[in-house]
């Protein structure tokens, strides 16, 4: 794709009748560093605004040429240094403005020499951009104000089309390439998972709202919609996964939550407006159309604590979404599985609606989850898993629903209907569940634990599911535990036959995979 950048590109700026001036630019793929920046192939409708978040959080933009007959631009940046952290991060990542992929590498030239009155609104744009990052007032020149004094550090977020988790550690991965994020809190209002954060700098707080406004966490969902908030500051009570004082890692957890790791809430404490790495598992970003089009091109909320979240990231790259998630699940042990096992185990990555064992192959079966999505995150953690003593395999299947048996046909029980079930994990928009979306693992997470139930009787109730407890710790309140099996094995095993488990007085067990070790 870069085989037509080699050569020379003559650029004419004429001004008003003026001498014509030569801009001489000698772009090749071996180009070394530069801080003037080559973005080919852009959308023809594309702004000065939108060439300039480009740029935006990899440091300070100084100049902006606009060769829209050609479709490209040449951004300068403040410093070689940024230039270099900017073209290393779409090296990785694709950029992508209005969901048109754009290629960007190093000009030869070593600075941008503008004519600024042909070149009059983009340099228009570029002043009212710059007074915000100084601090200033913007310009109001070429007839539009494009950027107003930002009137609190305070944003406050909603995300829309949540398919996946949105932590309050991704929050702060994504908002802390524009400066030093100092307290979030997240909570849900209207069905909407939001949250309100808060900058050091109001600047910061522009500067996020202007790239971010828009755009996908993942790819396809989890659409960022930013306001500015009337709070100027927020008071953070407690450090947990719900709200976070970055300034005060030493606040409690409170609600019965244990305490955030020590040396954890130190990193998390640091000033971080570096960008993120791009290991594997980088998140593809696709602008919603609306808002600011994407300008990061990717998010990648890759901390340890939001390790859970990039693992929907993965299965988000290849672009099944949508209605008809099913899954081919192969391998079964045909004398143990049935629809109820298979909408536990699966129900903890979505909501299952169908389950059908095939009658003539009885260690296959289809599951019907909620959208594509969902079927992906099951398939992504559930694929090479082992249950019953077999390592399944899990694939997406080319069926769109699961058949129902027609009526009055006996199909031995091996088709089930779980669109109506209570036991949906996922029914409530924005639900604390999606952030306790874990790979299967040894330890297990459980909840809703009456008040008089003791360690020995839940040691005594998993050991009775055919495995071995390895540890166990309550949480605080005694409402919460970490149980350890032996084996992953063991605890899918456990959590089939003891997720929604009768305990008495109301209560029903409530048991899913854990990040956490004992």
């Amino acid at each position: 794709v870069w085989c037509d950048i080699a050569g020379v590109f003559l650029i004419y700026l004429t001004a008003n009748g003026s001498d014509s001036k030569k801009l001489r630019v000698e772009d090749s793929m071996d180009s070394p560093p530069s801080r003037v920046i080559h973005i080919r192939k852009l959308p023809s409708e594309v702004s000065e605004t939108e060439v300039i978040a480009l740029g935006l959080p990899f440091g300070k933009v100084t100049n902006i040429l606009m060769l829209k007959g050609k479709n490209q631009a040449f951004l300068e940046l403040g410093t070689e240094e940024a230039a270099v952290t900017m073209v290393n991060y779409y090296t990785a990542v694709t950029p992508q403005v209005r969901n048109v992929p754009v290629f960007i590498q190093y000009s030869n030239h070593k600075e941008l020499k503008t004519d600024s009155a042909l070149n009059q609104r983009a340099q228009a744009v570029l002043q009212a951009v710059s007074a915000v990052q100084e601090g200033g007032s913007p310009s109001s020149a070429a007839g539009e104000s494009v950027l107003t004094p930002a009137p609190s550090p305070v944003l406050r977020i909603i995300i829309d089309n949540m398919f996946y988790p949105v932590t309050l550690d991704v929050l702060q991965q994504i908002f802390s390439k524009f400066g030093t994020v100092m307290k979030i809190i997240t909570f849900t209002k209207n069905n909407q998972f939001q949250a309100l954060l808060q900058f050091s700098d109001p600047v910061n707080a522009q500067q996020a709202k202007l790239s971010l406004d828009g755009q996908n966490i993942y790819n396809s969902c989890c659409t960022l919609r930013i306001d500015f908030s009337k709070l100027v500051n927020l008071n953070v009570k407690y450090n947990n996964d719900k709200s976070r004082d970055y300034t005060r890692p030493e606040l409690p957890a409170g609600d019965g939550q244990p305490p955030m790791d020590p040396s954890v809430a130190a990193t998390l404490g640091k000033d971080s407006t570096s960008l993120l790495g791009t290991p594997s598992g980088m998140v593809t970003s696709y602008s919603s159309g609306g808002g600011f089009p994407s300008s990061l091109g990717a998010i990648s909320p890759l901390s340890a604590a939001a390790a859970a979240a990039a693992a929907a990231g993965r299965v988000a790259l290849s672009g099944h979404t949508g209605p008809g998630g099913v899954l081919l699940v192969s391998n079964l042990n045909e004398e143990m599985v049935t629809p109820q096992s298979l909408f536990t185990l699966f129900g903890v990555y979505g909501d299952v609606q169908r389950v059908k064992i095939l009658y003539n192959k009885k260690d296959s079966a289809l599951i019907q989850m909620s959208d594509g999505n969902q079927a992906q995150l099951a398939m992504s953690h559930l694929n090479g898993q082992k249950m019953y003593g077999k390592i399944i395999r899990v694939t997406l299947s080319k069926h769109q629903t699961v058949q129902l048996p027609r009526e009055g046909l006996d199909d031995q029980g091996l088709t089930k209907d779980f669109t109506s079930s209570p036991l949906h994990r996922f029914k409530k928009p924005g639900s604390k569940n999606f952030q306790n979306i874990f790979p299967p693992s040894a330890t297990l997470h459980l909840s809703n634990i009456p008040e008089n139930v003791t360690e020995e009787d839940l040691r005594l109730l998993f050991s009775n599911s055919g495995g071995t407890v390895k540890a166990f710790k309550f949480f605080q309140d005694r409402k919460m535990a970490l149980l350890q099996m032996s084996t992953a094995e063991e605890a899918i095993q456990a959590l089939i036959d003891l997720h929604n488990y009768d305990m008495g007085r109301g209560h029903r067990l409530r048991v899913s995979f854990s990040k956490s070790t004992i």
